[in-house]
């Protein structure tokens, strides 16, 4: 990503939701086409998409008048989307000076008009956007604008029912279903690359104490700092779920056991700042695996061989 490209103040936290949806480098849906028919239907254009916006690409979950699948974010007005209020208008491209050059404006599908509208989950946590757009500069009446605005709520809905059964309700991290769901994807990619991934299992001790000593809720808090301070450590590219009431994952891509030290480092330092905010000493084990296509048939069988580790460590 260039340092051009807008990036939102809550990018680790965004990117991690988008992850936690499963939804990435997946078929299209009817229940998300229907979206993207009623769009360009509504507005009278011949482009309309539903975007999902990642680290480092969009893809397009629906898609109707252009055929795309991907495309790298820093070509991507709505990567600017994103970090709006609700909603960003460009009437003319050519005219903007974000977008003049832009080759999906100089070439096919020659895009003049843009709008696009922000699709939040979990706590407003934007993941992508409804968007329409069109070959000619066009300027939309405030009807036309309220009426997509009102659509895309009704797309986030779709989006919110699946977060719901794949993400901690507490943490907003990805919880187990939802990490195996990531995991199975990034795994067989890792696989097909020839590259390396590790699984690291956090346990954090004597928790339940814990919240018998100082409340439930100064509990679920320490929860809550520990899956931020955790995605604020590690790299965008890593996959960081809450899969028991102490326990967490952090999948690392590119990385092998021998390349540990930082992210043991890493798991450290956030442990530690917490500690910084707390009346007791927080502790942890962890265990660590290095993935291996032949051992590990697939992300449980991954997963089960990471909670053996963190069980020997001592």
């Amino acid at each position: 990503m260039t340092d051009a490209v807008p990036v939102p103040d809550n990018e680790a936290e965004r990117v991690n939701v988008v992850k936690s949806l499963g939804l990435l480098n997946t078929p299209p849906e009817e229940r998300f086409d229907r979206y993207t028919r009623f769009a360009r239907q509504l507005m009278g254009a011949p482009i309309a998409y539903v975007s999902i916006v990642g680290a480092d690409t969009q893809w397009f979950k629906s898609a109707q008048g252009i055929d795309a699948h991907t495309s790298d974010r820093t070509l991507s007005f709505c990567t600017h989307t994103i970090i709006e209020d609700r909603l960003m208008v460009v009437e003319d491209a050519l005219e903007d000076a974000r977008f003049a050059s832009n080759p999906f404006v100089v070439g096919d599908p020659y895009i003049r008009f843009y709008l696009g509208v922000k699709l939040n989950v979990h706590n407003d946590v934007c993941i992508g956007t409804l968007c329409v757009c069109d070959t000619k500069p066009r300027y939309p009446s405030d009807g036309e604008l309220s009426h997509l605005v009102e659509l895309s709520k009704l797309l986030e809905d779709e989006f919110q029912a699946h977060a719901q059964s794949t993400t901690d309700p507490l943490t907003g991290l990805s919880n187990r279903r939802g990490f195996e769901t990531i995991g199975s994807h990034i795994l067989a990619l890792c696989q097909r690359t020839e590259r390396a991934a590790t699984l690291m299992y956090v346990h954090l001790d004597d928790f339940k104490a814990m919240n018998v000593e100082f409340g439930r809720e100064a509990g679920d808090q320490v929860l809550i700092d520990i899956g931020q301070l955790l995605l604020a450590e590690f790299r965008n590219s890593d996959v960081v779920a809450r899969v028991g009431a102490s326990d967490f994952f952090i999948l690392l891509t590119g990385t092998s056991a021998v390349d540990l030290s930082k992210p043991v480092q890493n798991l450290a330092g956030a442990i530690k700042e917490e500690n910084m905010n707390l009346a007791f000493e927080l502790s942890y084990k962890v265990g660590a695996v290095e993935y291996d296509p032949e051992r590990h048939a697939d992300a449980e069988a991954l997963m089960a061989e990471a909670s053996e580790a963190m069980a020997a460590d001592t």
